[in-house]
């Protein structure tokens, strides 16, 4: 079983190989800090693993075994923000625990992890107490000593202190206690963690001429040719902002993390959708069947989801009901209901994540990114091709929207409406994608998009929700129960859907205005900014 603590940490080295000669600046007064008690010392012995590519420690992430202290174990820190990392925690064992490798799967794939370098530290632990004895933070004062444990590699040595927030401390308190450190002499740590230092101190000399040259690379990037950026270049950068979406969240879903699940979805739906908005620069030949790959995950995704969507509606429209207008079990059968459709969805979705068929999918993705499959407009300029496939799109919202307005209320206007709801992200998801060349008429065409897709999604959800009203009224009616509640909750959801549809012309003549799409098409007005949201 695997335990989860958030880190929230700042590491400090001195200019010179040791600390400052007479130890910690004293910190008493610093914040709320009223004296300082000394918790003694450990000997801790670490092994980092990761690939021979070391694909963990590009992405921030990592991973040990480590004994001594008092949190023995299998430790795996993901990245959260800046000095914020959630280490998870695993009992030792001889291989690493399968929950661990779980977590790495979508950046480990099929490769091997491996012992890469291994840490010796000597840790003098204080803690920061206030005036209540409260602990506000944990300062461990660390003598380091790495090594690999195979290949050629080096021995080095240094001395690090690590500032680490408990519950009862603040950023402030990080702040202050910063401040007090650097006068001191103490500087940032020049490595994110003692792993990444390891493994830049011990490098044999091929390796650290290997990583300046791409350090050097990566700083300077592409000479620039003064040309305008082609339609690929920004495609690209779209798609590949939603790869690495899908490959950092599979950690978070794994672990329900509020909202994972969504945004998870969410990028698997924009990647699918600018495939085919952008046909002319990405041959559909090569990416139908990957769009394909990328519907079958989202529909496993949306499973828990769209439940949970669904339920939290019902709920609140029942919350709002007066107690006179509920007889019957009502609460009591719509928990049964619920449990009933979301039993056994969560461990389906992890072994779908865990299962050949989306690992496959993942090493699809980095094959389209790094050899795209060009079709005749990939290297033609971006303002000439993009607004072309951004207008294609909107044109088709705008024939799914006359077919809805035109069909009769009921069965088939619900159809037409979900359509154009549908057609109404793909506009927006191909603006989002074409807003760093585009500028700000895109931005605005994606924000006209997100409104008039909420509009007709909070119709869909009312369809979804009649249809599940009348299941329940019906078991209701079978076992005997009052069923006069759901059909209160269902003439509410009619009326609710029916002011949408009166909402809908107003709203669709503000959007389909024809001066933004003037100016998508004028291809002017780019800015740097990036789009983001997500239903």
């Amino acid at each position: 079983m695997a335990d989860t603590v958030r880190e929230i940490e700042r590491k400090y080295e001195a200019n010179g190989a040791g600390l400052p000669p007479d130890g910690l600046p004293d910190l008493t007064g610093v914040d709320r800090v009223v004296s300082v008690a000394d918790r003694g010392a450990a000997t801790l012995d670490a092994t980092y693993y990761d690939t021979a590519d070391r694909r963990l420690a590009r992405d921030g992430i990592t991973l040990r075994r480590r004994t001594g202290g008092d949190d023995a174990g299998w430790h795996l820190k993901l990245p959260v923000a800046a000095h914020v990392r959630d280490e998870i925690r695993a009992p030792l064992s001889d291989t690493v625990p399968r929950a661990l490798r779980g977590l790495l799967r979508s950046r480990v794939r099929d490769a091997a992890l491996a012992p890469l370098v291994r840490i010796e530290t000597h840790r003098e632990v204080r803690q920061l107490l206030a005036a209540d004895g409260t602990v506000l933070a944990e300062i461990a004062t660390d003598q380091v000593r790495a090594d690999r444990p195979a290949g050629p590699g080096r021995t080095a040595e240094w001395a690090e202190i690590e500032v680490e927030l408990t519950a009862g401390g603040d950023m402030a308190l990080l702040d202050a206690v910063e401040e007090r450190l650097l006068g001191a002499g103490l500087r940032p740590a020049s490595a994110a963690s003692k792993a990444a230092r390891a493994l830049r101190d011990t490098a044999p000399k091929s390796e650290r001429k290997a990583a300046a040259k791409a350090t050097e690379a990566d700083q300077g990037g592409e000479p620039p040719t003064g040309e305008p950026p082609t339609a690929e270049e920004i495609i690209l950068r779209y798609l590949t902002r939603q790869v690495r979406a899908i490959t950092e969240l599979d950690p978070a879903v794994r672990r329900d993390l509020p909202d994972s699940v969504h945004q998870m979805r969410v990028a698997t739906r924009r990647l699918r959708s600018a495939l085919r908005s952008y046909a002319t620069v990405l041959d559909r030949a090569a990416t139908d069947p990957l769009g394909a790959e990328l519907k079958w995950l989202a529909a496993e995704l949306g499973i828990d989801r769209d439940a949970e969507v669904l339920t939290a509606r019902i709920h609140e429209a029942l919350a709002a009901l007066p107690k006179e207008l509920r007889p019957g079990p009502v609460r009591t059968r719509l928990r049964t209901w619920t449990q009933a459709h979301r039993k056994g969805s969560r461990k389906h979705l992890i072994a779908v994540l865990d299962g050949e068929r989306y690992l496959t999918l993942l090493n699809s993705l980095d094959a389209l990114i790094t050899d795209p499959p060009r079709a005749r407009a990939a290297t033609r300029p971006a303002d000439r091709v993009l607004p072309k496939a951004v207008e294609r799109d909107f044109r088709r919202l705008a024939g799914h929207i006359a077919t809805a307005l035109a069909a009769p209320p009921g069965h088939d206007r619900d159809l037409a409406l979900h359509e154009a709801r549908k057609a109404a992200k793909r506009t927006r998801y191909a603006a989002e994608a074409a807003r760093p060349e585009l500028g700000r008429p895109a931005k605005e065409l994606a924000a006209r998009m997100t409104e008039l897709q909420e509009l007709l999604g909070d119709h869909q959800d009312g369809v979804v929700a009649r249809e599940a009203l009348r299941d329940l009224a019906a078991q209701a009616h079978a076992a005997g129960e009052n069923a006069f509640a759901y059909g209160v909750l269902y003439a509410r959801e009619e009326s609710r859907a029916t002011t949408r549809e009166h909402e809908l012309p107003a709203l669709w003549a503000t959007i389909s205005a024809p001066d933004l799409r003037a100016a998508l098409t004028s291809g002017v007005g780019a800015d740097s900014g990036t789009a983001g949201g997500a239903r």
